[in-house]
């Protein structure tokens, strides 16, 4: 960091310190690991947004909306590769931050066992029942042939993705999310580049946006498997993982696996609950056409773009929350988790508020008939507003991960997202408030979690959960 920008990022700490935001000593070490988190989510976010803005360029509205529907799918992946690594991130943060690298190279290890064991098949599920997936989900014709296409050449980046996640949660547990931020994003980049080429060169459409995917994130497991087997990067600024896969750590450990699973199966759960209620939504929206479908996937992508931010935050609040607790200081992990959710607060309030402001304008980048566009800006618009709501889950469920406390926040996201959530959109289908009740439901499915995630971090009993945890534990 340079000295201009330490200087700006001193003065932005004391500012918070004097609303009564954050304090300025942990604001730093927030920043410092929010910030490439940041980035890398935005990069990663950004090319499925970019692959939803060429094909409606290059094939039309029934190409994003078989998009959309394939994008389901793979959001699915992504979640359960996310409900994974939360076990990791858990467990290595409290291992790494209690002195015991050796034990958070063996929990390493065994998440990569987990993980291929999920992920491979997925893959061979994704191959061979591309159609039927496509076409549960009420597609027309022109869309399911679209959507199950992307969904086949993309199923081989399945393992890559869960495997990504893994690695990116192990050095954001240890601390370091400069490295991560350098391999994901510049794949994120290769990725938009690649599927440019293939979509617009080639003429391949939705299947060019597929292969770009599956080729970079490809490539970026392989970089990032370098580190994590503790291989110098250079002089790239990047480095290896303190915590590495060795030969030492290759031999199965019960034991971890059972922390990793009674960790990980409540986050999956959680995860999956964010992902998986996007189908009966896609489904509901199917009813009104091909235009809804697309306007509700327009204004959920630029709703992942603003959520790049929790990227930062509530990967910094596990971490942070994680390594205090696993030193053995409760009061300093509680006095981080408050002080990030604040922080998440007045961040995607400010970002609501620019978003909101250009509605219209950045949906129109996505389609370009003015009805369609008017659409579409109603529902980034919706989605910038219930993006504070995330951000709040977001850091709130962070700092519960990092105490190993994810049954709770599990069934928070399934009472917020189909108690709530789910009967609102279903009123659209059986009362006058048509599209309307789409509206309604992604503001419950943001802010009923959340606020019931912040009713738990402020009760406290997460400190006691993590006490099962620590080194001290003797597991």
């Amino acid at each position: 960091m340079t000295g201009w920008q330490a200087a700006a990022v001193a003065s932005l700490a004391r500012v918070l310190e004097r609303f009564g935001i954050i304090d300025a000593e942990r604001f730093r070490p927030t920043m410092n690991l929010a910030w490439p988190r940041i980035i890398t989510g935005f990069a990663i976010t950004s090319k499925q947004t970019a692959d939803l803005a060429m094909v409606g360029l290059a094939v039309g509205t029934a190409g994003t909306a078989g998009l959309a529907f394939a994008l389901a799918y793979w959001g699915t992946v992504t979640m359960l590769g996310l409900g994974l690594a939360g076990g990791t991130v858990s467990l290595v943060s409290q291992n790494y931050g209690g002195d015991d690298a050796e034990r958070a190279s063996v929990v390493v290890t065994q998440s990569v066992f987990l993980t291929v064991a999920f992920a491979v098949p997925i893959m061979l599920v994704f191959l061979t029942f591309a159609d039927s997936f496509i076409g549960l989900l009420g597609a027309d014709p022109t869309s399911l042939g679209h959507g199950s296409t992307y969904l086949v050449f993309v199923a081989p980046a399945v393992v890559f993705e869960m495997l990504n996640l893994i690695a990116s949660r192990t050095y954001t547990a240890v601390g370091d999310t400069f490295t991560e931020m350098v391999v994901r994003a510049g794949g994120a980049f290769l990725n938009i580049v690649l599927s440019g080429i293939l979509i617009f060169g080639f003429g391949l459409g939705v299947a060019g946006a597929a292969i770009g995917t599956s080729v970079s994130t490809g490539i970026v497991t392989v970089i990032l498997a370098w580190g994590m087997i503790g291989r110098s990067y250079g002089g790239l600024g990047m480095k290896p993982s303190p915590v590495p896969i060795s030969r030492s750590s290759l031999s199965l450990e019960p034991a971890v696996i059972r922390q990793l699973v009674e960790i990980s199966l409540p986050e999956i759960g959680r995860r999956l609950a964010q992902g998986v209620v996007v189908f009966p939504l896609l489904w509901i929206a199917a009813s009104f056409g091909p235009v809804i479908v697309t306007a509700i996937e327009v204004g959920r992508r630029v709703r992942d773009l603003s959520n790049s931010v929790n990227w930062g935050l509530s990967l910094a609040s596990s971490s942070l929350v994680g390594q205090h607790l696993g030193a053995g200081e409760e009061d300093e992990a509680g006095a981080y988790g408050a002080g990030i959710i604040r922080l998440s607060v007045v961040v995607y309030s400010a970002l609501a508020i620019v978003v909101i402001v250009f509605s219209e304008p950045i949906a129109s980048v996505f389609v370009s008939d003015p009805n369609e566009v008017a659409q579409a800006g109603v529902f980034v618009a919706i989605g910038a507003i219930s993006a504070v709501g995330m951000g709040i889950d977001g850091t709130a469920a962070g700092a519960l991960l990092g105490a190993g406390d994810t049954r709770l926040p599990f069934l928070a996201s399934l009472i917020g997202r189909y108690v709530f959530a789910l009967p609102a959109a279903a009123l659209g289908l059986v009362t006058p408030l048509g599209v309307a009740a789409l509206y309604l439901a992604l503001l419950l499915e943001t802010y009923v979690p959340g606020g019931i995630n912040y009713w738990l971090f402020r009760r406290g009993r997460w400190k006691v959960v993590s006490r099962r945890y620590r080194p001290s534990s003797g597991d």
